[in-house]
C-alpha cells in the first residue's frame, strides 16, 4: 500500500492507521456494512471534488469509487499520524487511485466500545504525489 512515516509511534495511531488502511481496502470499500463499522455516527467528509459527504451518502457511494476494485486499489503514499488527545488521532497521507491524486487528511476516535471510527476525512487534489 506504500510506505509509512512521521508516526509518533503510539497504539492509538497504530490502530487508526490500521483501520484507515482497512477503510481504503477494495472489500472493505464494497460493502457497507463493513464500512459502517469504520465510520463514526457524525461522519462528514469534504472531497478531493469539493462535495460535502455525510455517512450515509458516502456509505451509498463507496463501492463505485475508484479504489473499489482489486484492478483499482488506492496507492497510500506519506502515511502520518500523530495523536491529538487519548483516543484521537490525526493522520494525513497522499493517494492515487484509477489516475488520479489527492492529499488525505482523517481524524479518528476512538468509541466507547473501543473501536476506532473515523470523524472526519477531506480530500484535496493534488498535481503529483510528492
Amino acid at each position: 500500500m506504500g510506505r509509512s512515516e512521521g508516526m509518533d509511534g503510539s497504539e492509538d495511531v497504530e490502530q487508526a492507521v490500521a483501520a484507515e488502511l482497512r477503510l481504503l481496502d477494495p472489500a472493505v470499500r464494497t460493502s457497507p456494512d463493513l464500512a459502517a463499522q469504520l465510520l463514526h455516527p457524525d461522519f462528514s467528509e469534504v472531497g478531493r471534488s469539493g462535495r460535502r459527504w455525510d455517512r450515509a451518502s458516502i456509505l451509498a457511494a463507496l463501492p463505485t469509487m475508484a479504489g473499489s476494485t482489486g484492478q483499482d486499489r488506492v496507492r497510500v503514499d506519506g502515511m502520518s499520524g500523530r495523536s491529538l488527545a487519548p483516543g484521537v488521532v490525526h493522520l494525513t497521507y497522499a493517494t492515487e487511485a484509477a489516475g488520479v491524486r489527492a492529499w488525505r487528511s482523517s481524524l479518528w476516535v476512538r468509541d466507547e466500545g473501543g473501536a476506532w471510527r473515523v470523524l472526519y476525512h477531506q480530500g484535496t487534489p493534488a498535481e503529483a504525489l510528492r
